[in-house]
């Protein structure tokens, strides 16, 4: 018992000051005047409050004490006493009402996106963002934000690596949103499958993104840096592996981000000419592989049983007859997994699917090229006319069913 409480004694009283510093309980100030202007108002709302409880428990320790029973205090009886609760009633008032005003204006300011400089649309889905850049510097420019290559890495099932020993574990992205500083920038949120929500702290702000809704709200970072967020809305098996990441930079760096953007995403619209030999296929699936499907797939292509198919040894993999069927998977997507054909170029496609048509057993031998790709988003997409014929012939065997009984 002794020694349990000497560790107590050097945990408490000698525990280094910089982990007290990182220890940090309260709001973060942030990088924009709006979370700086939540923060003042959050203060000032703990300091009220402190006082009244101060108060409160004093009154009432004081009274406790100066009034106990053994002082031979007796309770007087009365019923009420209309000058108290006219007191308790308008003290309070006062003090809400004091509070209500400028949080009320605050909340207005909050929702005002007038005159913004730039507007982004932020879209969730399982498990990604989607930015586009709608106006202003930068009009045009679509980015898809995942999970960076290291955190997918650590996180597979039996990987052996320490996420403790990784930095920003899930924290970091693939593709970050660039944004520049002192300009308003308005923002966008809405969803693809279900709820998710477009968090950044320093920020000052969360919001919601719905499918089918769009909400809106603004920013004008002060400072240069790197700042990182997460959805905040349980939206499924892969909510943790959402993060948000937001660069923020110089006007002058931003502008020249967005022309190397403009020319990168003008390039990868003309890729369906390309042609690479199994070898370059190859390279470039795994590297697409991981950035795409190892998180539900697995590394190993074993999928998660009970949520995510395994890859390895699977019809759609292996059989030649479903080689068109395997490229509009990725193009139009199936059930919980999302559609890549906006995201991925035709070369980028042909990769992936040469890599996971040849690897974990799967040695068809089968080499797809940015050309059929091409071809294969102009035909009519086979995975939704597969499901609606089983789904006409489940009806029709239910009809037969029902009819039988009769």
């Amino acid at each position: 018992m002794k020694s349990s409480l000497q560790k107590l004694f050097l945990v408490l009283f000698f525990i280094p000051l910089n982990v007290l510093a990182d220890w940090t309980l309260n709001l973060r100030q942030g990088a924009t005047p709006i979370s700086q202007e939540i923060y003042n108002m959050h203060m000032v709302t703990l300091w009220v409050v402190t006082i009244i409880g101060i108060l409160v428990f004093a009154v009432m320790f004081w009274s406790i004490f100066h009034h106990r029973k053994s002082k031979g205090a007796k309770a007087a009886k009365f019923s009420h006493s209309t000058t108290v609760e006219i007191i308790w009633t308008i003290i309070p008032t006062i003090i809400i009402i004091s509070l209500a005003i400028p949080a009320t204006k605050l909340l207005i300011k909050m929702d005002d996106t007038s005159e913004s400089a730039i507007t982004i649309k932020a879209t969730g889905s399982q498990w990604k963002w989607k930015y586009d850049y709608l106006d202003g510097v930068g009009e045009g420019i679509t980015i898809y934000s995942n999970l960076d290559d290291k955190s997918k890495e650590v996180s597979v099932r039996d990987s052996g690596l320490n996420p403790m020993e990784y930095e920003n574990y899930l924290m970091d992205v693939d593709e970050p949103i660039v944004l520049p500083v002192g300009t308003k920038i308005r923002i966008l949120t809405t969803a693809q499958d279900v709820i998710h929500a477009w968090w950044v702290p320093d920020l000052g702000w969360k919001r919601d993104a719905i499918p089918g809704f769009i909400n809106d709200n603004w920013a004008v970072i002060e400072k240069p840096g790197t700042y990182r967020g997460k959805c905040a809305e349980i939206c499924g098996a892969g909510h943790g592996y959402m993060p948000i990441v937001v660069k923020a930079v110089s006007m002058e760096d931003y502008t020249a981000w967005v022309d190397e953007k403009m020319i990168a995403q003008e390039a990868s619209k003309n890729t369906s000419d390309i042609v690479l030999s199994m070898e370059e296929l190859m390279t470039k699936g795994q590297k697409i592989y991981k950035a795409q499907c190892l998180v539900c797939h697995q590394a190993n292509g074993e999928g998660m049983r009970g949520a995510f198919p395994a890859i390895a040894g699977s019809s759609i993999a292996i059989e030649s007859d479903n080689r068109l069927r395997h490229i509009h998977q990725i193009i139009y997507g199936k059930g919980l997994m999302p559609a890549f054909g906006e995201q991925l170029s035709d070369v980028d496609i042909a990769s992936i699917v040469t890599f996971t048509r040849n690897s974990w057993g799967n040695n068809t031998g089968d080499i797809i090229q940015a050309k059929e790709v091409s071809e294969a988003r102009k035909k009519p997409n086979i995975i939704t006319a597969g499901d609606l014929n089983k789904e006409k012939m489940t009806s029709a065997k239910k009809i037969d069913g029902l009819a039988q009984a009769k």
